[in-house]
Formats: C-alpha cells, structure tokens, sequence
C-alpha cells in the first residue's frame, strides 16, 4: 500500500530523578552522600532509508515515544540513559510542525540523519549538592521532560523523470517496457493507483529513475480524478516526460489532451511549467504510413522542442528515448534532434 502523508505525535524520553542517598558503611561514621544522576532520556530521530518509498509504517500508529532514563541510586551509580527511537523514512520525506504549519527538514539525502525531539537530562543526585559547608544535602532534582512535538510528514518521491498525460496513454506500459517495474495494465482508466518508480537501466552501468504517475484528467489541480493528490511527486523531477495516445480509445484529440494536462500543472505549480519537457506520441504502432503522427507533430504548439514517436508495446523508438532522457538528465542537452 502506497502512503504518502502521515500525522504523528513524538516524545523523547523523560530524564531519570537524582538519587537521595547516603553511603552506609560499618565502622565508617558519616560515610557522607552518594546518591547517583538519572540518564537522559532517548532521543527521537528520524534517518533516511533508501529500501522505503512508502509511509505506511506510520499508519495506523499516531504516538511515538522514546524511553525514559533510569533513575540514579545510591553507591554513586548514575541511570542508564534511554535508548533513542530510530524511525526509518523514505528519501524526500518533507517533515512539518503540525502547530505551527512549519517545514523543520527535507529530508532528500540517503543516510541523513536528524534529530526532532531532545530527550530530558537526568536529575542530579544528592552527591553533587555536597559542599564543605552543606555535607549532607537531603535533596535531589527530578528529571527534565523530554521535547514534544506534534508532526505532519509528506512523501514527495524522488525520481529523475516524471510521467504524465492522460489516464490510458501507456504509462505503465513504457515503464513496465523500460524497467523491471510491473505496474498494473489494463484496458481501462486509472488503473494506476498510486506511482510507481522504475530504475531503467542502460549499457555502460547508466542509469535513471522513472516516476509513473495516475492519470490527469481536467481539473486534476482542483482534486478531479486522482492527479491531485500525486502531482507533487513530480515537482522534484529533473524533467517531464508527457505520453500523448495518437489514438485514444474516446476519440479525444491528442493535442487538446496535451493542452488539458499542461493546464492542469500550470495551475497546480509554476516550479512544474518550469521543468523540462518532452512529448512522447504513444502506440505508433497503429499508424504504420504515420499519417497521425505527423499531423499531431504539425499542430503542436511551437514551443515545443522534441517530440518522439514510440510504441510501448512493441518497444519502437523506446531504446532511443532512453539515452536522449539519459543526455538531458545527465545536462548533457546539446543533442537536440527528435526521433
């Protein structure tokens, strides 16, 4: 199951009391104090883990609270310090102040580790209040509370090429063709229910990643379809790839399909209108004179500088796409030639 936001509440661990303590000793009067510091509590920390690309961990699961320290005790012993609570998350988990509606960390970097909530110190035990003119100090300090604090993390996937158009355009099928990603294919619209990433692998160990995203219908932006809710996963995408049906099974025209969904991310992001983007014409292998193709290409707007025609069952002109996405997402962009 693909989660992508979750709220949680976090504790660190409450710092363990000061110990009152006297050291009892035969023959030995007035053995003075010796009562131990509590250990801290554990700390809350959240670290990235490239094998996670989901939230669902914290689903279902609202309080996360660390241990607390123990308490100190007689004989000068100090209390062991709370274990801290490692909480793994996927790369590019966005992690919020709940209260305050206030991004703390973007945490994008694989291994990055941070700390949200400082567990409480130990309280100080009798011993250290002992001076030459109090000796025996009947007093300790409790522990201090460990920080609290009430989380919204969202999910924004990292991933070099984002897939748009359409719902039926192919772009399971061309993710499913280009990596060892098995997305659901079918004969019928939004059969992508969340996205799904895909590692393409080229010669020469070369590689990208492709993020296929459910399809965007008219007023994706406004929540219509499913778009809404996973169009920020393409804002960190170094560019994007939109799939255009030559043939859609509604007898929609293709290019006012592009202007829908260009539309759509227009008024979703400007950071997405900023991207760069290819137009990729899918299932060419309906139009073997490419009649279709051609008289597609002619009415794109003219801003548009490649267009590559494909068919992702057959695999035609897929091999060739690969390395043009590889030159741009690698900025080597000077091989500006459409296929």
């Amino acid at each position: 199951m693909f989660i992508d936001e979750a709220k949680i509440r976090v504790k660190a661990g409450d710092g363990g009391h000061g110990c009152i303590s006297f050291r009892r000793e035969k023959y030995i009067a007035k053995g003075g104090p010796d009562g131990g510091d509590g250990g801290r509590g554990g700390n809350i920390i959240f670290v990235v883990d490239e094998s996670l690309d989901t939230l669902l961990d914290f689903s279902g699961r609202y309080d996360w609270i660390a241990r607390n320290g123990s308490c100190g005790e007689g004989a000068n012993k100090y209390g062991a310090a709370g274990d801290d609570l490692i909480l793994p998350i996927p790369p590019g988990t966005l992690v919020y102040d709940e209260k305050y509606d206030l991004l703390l960390k973007d945490m994008n970097e694989p291994g990055l580790e941070v700390r949200f909530c400082r567990g409480g110190r130990g309280g100080r035990g009798n011993r250290a209040f002992a001076t030459s003119t109090r000796q025996t100090p009947r007093f300790a300090t409790d522990g201090k509370r460990g920080q609290e604090r009430h989380l919204r993390l969202e999910l924004k996937l990292i991933a070099d090429i984002g897939l748009v158009g359409m719902p039926n355009a192919g772009k399971s099928t061309l993710v499913s063709r280009c990596s060892a990603a098995r997305p659901k294919i079918a004969n019928y619209p939004f059969t992508t229910l969340a996205p799904v990433l895909g590692i393409v692998e080229l010669t020469g160990f070369r590689r990208f990643v492709m993020a296929d995203i459910p399809g965007l219908i008219e007023g994706a932006h406004e929540g219509a379809g499913l778009g809404h809710d996973f169009l920020r996963h393409i804002e960190r995408t170094r560019m994007i790839v939109h799939l255009l049906d030559i043939l859609p099974a509604d007898e929609a025209d293709p290019v006012e399909n592009y202007h829908k969904i260009r539309s759509e991310l227009e008024r979703y992001s400007t950071v997405l209108t900023d991207k760069p983007e290819i137009i990729i014409l899918n299932k060419a292998d309906l139009d073997p004179d490419g009649l279709f193709c051609d008289d597609i290409r002619s009415r794109l707007p003219k801003s548009v500088k490649e267009v590559f025609v494909i068919s992702a069952v057959t695999g035609e002109g897929v091999l060739e796409l690969n390395e043009r996405l590889w030159a741009i997402v690698r900025g080597k962009d000077d091989e500006s030639d459409s296929y």
